[in-house]
């Protein structure tokens, strides 16, 4: 049984259809890159996990479960699995790194302050941050913010990371910090699903990789399957833009 199964899956904004019908399926501890132009539902798709667009039609089930999105208490039972990060760092600039990292799980799930503090001190020196606990955002390169953003989601202790072109905001040499964060993750098996620009990066780190186009999953396979020798004439046309403008 797949940890996460999507079936039909369609979503829009108004009245633009977005996602046009999605399945897709994600093993624990898989490493699942979404790739494809810009408007084919990438990031649309990672929030209808989370549940901060509802599907208008299909299902999406964790670990064998269907959620129902019109429940709130379904919804809270996703968002305890996973947790998402935007490219947009969406730090309290008038907190600490460390009080940015554990106000939810203190405030929210009212978990022991000191127990949230332990945590948040180990991950954050683990994504590199471990010097940067009393520096606030605006004391931080881009790239250390969005670690302490993945940082944030880590001390939720999420089963499901969903990363949304957490990169894309990022100048170019303040990238590999944060692709380093993601590659160490993966190595411990965490699962994920991943929005990115990052072709090289995407081949490396991923262990499926799913071409999205026009709200629809296009082709599925192993980054050497879709980068290297990919079976639908859409997918190739793709990868032969992005090859010929690496």
């Amino acid at each position: 049984m797949p940890f996460v199964a999507l079936s039909g899956i369609k979503a829009a904004y108004g009245a633009q259809p977005i996602l046009t019908g999605v399945d897709l399926s994600i093993e624990r501890g898989e490493v699942v890159s979404l790739i494809g132009p810009s408007g084919s539902g990438k990031s649309t798709l990672l929030r209808v996990i989370v549940g901060l667009l509802r599907p208008s039609a299909g299902t999406v089930a964790v670990a064998g479960m269907p959620i129902d999105y019109a429940s709130k208490r379904d919804i809270q039972a996703v968002r305890d699995r996973a947790a998402i990060v935007f490219q947009q760092y969406n730090l309290f600039q008038n907190m600490t790194v460390l009080r940015n990292t554990t106000i939810a799980p203190i405030k929210v799930k009212r978990r022991a302050a000191g127990e949230v503090e332990a945590e948040a001190r180990a991950i954050l020196a683990k994504v590199g941050l471990g010097a940067k606990l009393d520096a606030y955002p605006d004391e931080l390169s881009g790239g250390q913010q969005q670690r302490v953003a993945i940082a944030r989601a880590l001390v939720l202790k999420p089963e499901i990371l969903l990363l949304d072109e957490v990169t894309s905001a990022l100048d170019p040499e303040l990238v590999a910090d944060v692709l380093d964060t993601i590659r160490l993750l993966a190595t411990e098996g965490m699962t994920m699903i991943i929005v990115s620009h990052e072709m090289a990066f995407v081949r490396e780190v991923s262990s499926k990789v799913v071409f999205m186009a026009e709200g629809r999953v296009v082709e599925v396979g192993s980054p050497e399957t879709v980068f290297d020798a990919p079976q639908e004439a859409r997918t190739r046309d793709f990868v032969s833009k992005i090859l010929r403008h690496r």
